[in-house]
């Protein structure tokens, strides 16, 4: 196998482990925060509105940092420096 060759294949499967790891953190704490939010609404059903306004913005910070690990994975696989090196 070429250099280029086994450098596609390693960075296939370092993106693959990234955005597989990247998204386990942000699932865990979206699950968290939605259990405790449904444990506060049940306490205490007035403030459904706000905790549920809370919950939202709460669960875009946490989304943020999927899409932070999507795009990064993105850049390593389409524009990495390594590959222009490897291919002059």
């Amino acid at each position: 196998m070429t250099n280029i060759g086994l450098f596609s294949t390693l960075v296939t499967a370092m993106a693959v482990l990234a955005i597989g790891l990247g998204v386990v953190g942000p699932g865990v704490g979206m699950g968290i925060a939605i259990a405790k939010a449904l444990e506060a609404i049940a306490r205490q059903p007035e403030l459904e509105k706000s905790i549920t306004r809370w919950l939202l913005i709460g669960l875009a910070m946490i989304e943020s940092l999927a899409i932070y690990v999507l795009v990064i994975v993105l850049i390593v696989l389409f524009r990495s420096p390594m590959l222009e090196y490897l291919t002059k």
